[in-house]
């Protein structure tokens, strides 16, 4: 289809099966791009569109079956008794007559109000629409990966500076507590600090909890079991000046437009509409049909002298006939009237939900570009503010050990800057998502390398 769909799974080698039997579970580490196609692979919920569209593959196969002539044949046999008319001879007889009847038809429309071919038109864009749906749900899987990938990576680093945090203050707790046993310090300055490294041993745990948390709720999106081991390959990623796309939500939704699968069923839906209008309308006119068909039958009578056998009696009693069928509705209780008001009913709901996928688009593209924007003016003041507090730290630092300031007045410079890192981190993640979901609305391959 188009550039974005299924480029990640591609990527990765890995094949969609639909009919897998059992969900794909990864061995290992795994990065972005065999996450998505895993999430494909499993997801329960795609599976069932794609059987879904194969019952309108059986709907568009029946309408084309419609244009051909059917066949049938049959056969029947039995006994009668008493008087009746042997059915070879016409005669009144008074007997057991035994008989076998067989017989073959077919019948075939000739027109029907132009009906056979606008369905087979409705259902072919029914199908179309039903493949641009599950396109669509295919984005709506590889987006929701996406973040959750990306909320698995900004959690590990959560923990990591949990981590170098707690190490500080068991230095600084190391250090103090030294200098409260040399008298340079009182006890209270050791109490604090213990009481500060005991804070940042709970925001530890607490961070390797979320993080177990984002690894649980990637591995439920990918619907494979959950273990403690499960983990992702963190990528390479550099933000730099040109990430932030640089056309406007206008240029964006135009270009969206072209190729959104949304659009494309919603319009598809449309047409579709306006074929079962058609399809309404054909019930006011003539149908006209022909139909043929065949008989013969035996009877175990004899003849005369002799009982003729039983592929003589079949051709000797072969009838056969043609007929064409003309039906013309005069009055069919305001059935085709109703039929045609619900059919244009239907067209104008389909394109009110044209129009409304067309401005739910715009609305996603203008709160996305928003959201991305403010996104990349909060990293870069948070670029500041951490690269500020370095340095407060690094004073604050010299002059605890100096003994110029306090212990709370070193915690207070040594949480300002662990709180901006992790505000930095939330920052810089929430920008990549961001921008990466402008990347996916202007059609192009979503990687965080």
């Amino acid at each position: 289809m188009k550039k974005f769909l299924l480029s990640i799974a591609l990527a990765t080698g890995i094949g969609f099966s639909i009919f897998a039997q059992e969900p794909i579970i990864p061995s290992g580490p795994i990065d972005l791009e065999t996450a998505v196609a895993i999430a494909l692979e499993n997801n329960l919920s795609l599976k069932r569109s794609v059987l879904n569209q194969q019952t309108v593959e059986a709907n568009l196969l029946q309408a084309q079956g419609e244009r051909y002539p059917n066949l049938s044949a049959g056969a029947s046999t039995g006994y009668r008794w008493g008087r009746s008319i042997n059915p070879v001879t016409n005669l009144f007889e008074t007997a057991r007559i035994g008989n076998v009847n067989v017989s073959a038809s077919s019948n075939a429309t000739i027109f029907a109000g132009n009906q056979i071919n606008n369905s087979i038109k409705q259902s072919k864009v029914d199908l179309e629409a039903g493949m641009y749906n599950i396109e669509a749900t295919k984005n709506d899987i590889t987006l929701n990966i996406i973040n959750l990938f990306i909320n698995v990576v900004f959690n590990r680093e959560q923990v990591n500076v949990a981590e170098n945090q707690l190490a500080s203050t068991s230095d600084q707790l190391t250090r103090t507590t030294k200098l409260v046993e040399a008298g340079s310090l009182p006890l209270s300055d050791q109490l604090d600090v213990q009481a500060q490294n005991a804070t940042n041993q709970v925001n530890l745990i607490n961070a390797k909890n979320n993080y177990n948390i984002a690894k649980l709720n990637l591995a439920q999106a990918l619907q494979i079991p959950y273990t403690s081991e499960f983990s992702v390959i963190e990528p390479e990623f550099e933000i730099n000046e040109l990430l932030m796309a640089t056309e406007t939500p206008k240029d964006i939704y135009n270009e969206a437009m072209r190729f959104m699968p949304e659009i494309k069923a919603a319009q598809a839906n449309v047409l579709s509409a306006e074929y079962g209008v058609k399809l309404a309308k054909g019930g006011y006119y003539p149908t006209l049909g022909i139909g043929a068909n065949i008989f013969s039958n035996y009877v175990d009578q004899v003849y005369g002298t002799e009982r003729p056998t039983f592929g003589q009696q079949i051709e000797n009693n072969l009838s056969e006939a043609v007929n064409l069928q003309l039906s013309i509705p005069l009055f069919s209780r305001l059935s085709n009237k109703a039929n045609v008001q619900r059919a244009r009913v239907q067209k104008q709901i389909s394109e009110v939900a044209e129009l409304e996928a067309e401005n739910q688009l715009r609305n996603d593209i203008e709160t996305a570009y928003n959201s991305a924007l403010a996104a990349q003016l909060t990293y870069e003041s948070s670029l500041i503010q951490v690269e500020s507090l370095k340095e407060t730290f690094r004073i604050a630092q010299q002059r605890f050990d100096l003994g110029a300031i306090n212990s709370v007045d070193f915690q207070v410079a040594q949480n300002n800057l662990f709180n901006a890192q992790a505000d930095l981190l939330n920052a810089k993640y929430t920008y990549i998502f961001r921008v990466k979901v402008l990347d996916f609305y202007l059609g192009n391959p979503i990687n965080l390398n």
